[in-house]
């Protein structure tokens, strides 16, 4: 009987489904281009990419119903990963010129400009992992994975008072100021970075994710 794991990559118009295509295949996924309801429903993962603004990314998830399909599949503790803007509209808002958008709210928080001497951060950067990550696992600490953004998340908020619930992992980053560079919260992952543009480490965080599902 097969293992493979059938991840769902959601075409809405935004992120580079052919990249993270690719890089879910080599990690051993059979991987999917789509934004059919039923097909995403149904995978054993979904990813969400996104690249872009905040504001266009939710309105090109809505209009394919992906908010719909990330608030079910959570519901049912069916996994999603987000990847760069996918992962930033997981949280409450995000703030781009002075305009505020609504985003998924799964997580409370804001995505706002990066405060840097140099942006966008843009190139390779190192991690700093909290124990017990099942995403980063196998990976040394001096793993260095690809950033492309202008916003971020500066602060974590989010606290399990349930003690028979595991606490979300954070992970952070520094360009400029600390950043939240992922998040391993139950069924819902995501990270900053681009880990089908991360080389052999990226390629290790997706096969540690693959392996969850």
């Amino acid at each position: 009987m097969s293992t493979t794991r059938k991840v769902v990559v959601f075409d809405y118009g935004f992120g580079n489904v052919r990249s993270a295509e690719r890089a879910l295949a080599r990690a051993g996924a059979d991987v999917e281009i789509t934004r059919d309801f039923d097909r995403a429903m149904n995978a054993d993962g979904l990813l969400v990419p996104g690249v872009g603004a905040f504001a266009a990314c939710m309105k090109g998830l809505k209009e394919a119903r992906g908010d719909w399909i990330v608030d079910r599949r959570l519901s049912g503790g069916r996994p999603v990963m987000g990847i760069c803007v996918g992962m930033q509209i997981l949280f409450a808002r995000g703030i781009e010129h002075g305009v505020e958008t609504e985003g998924l709210d799964e997580w409370p928080g804001s995505v706002e400009p990066l405060q840097a001497d140099i942006v966008p951060h843009m190139g390779w950067n190192t991690v700093d992992a909290p124990a017990g990550s099942e995403l980063f696992a196998g990976l040394d600490a001096d793993a260095r994975f690809y950033f492309v953004h202008s916003y971020a998340v500066h602060d974590w908020s989010l606290q399990t008072t349930n003690p028979a619930m595991r606490a979300p992992l954070v992970t952070w980053s520094t360009h400029g100021e600390p950043f939240v560079a992922a998040v391993e919260n139950g069924a819902l992952w995501a990270t900053q970075f681009h880990p089908e543009k991360s080389g052999d480490a990226g390629a290790q965080l997706l096969t540690n994710w693959i392996g969850t599902l």
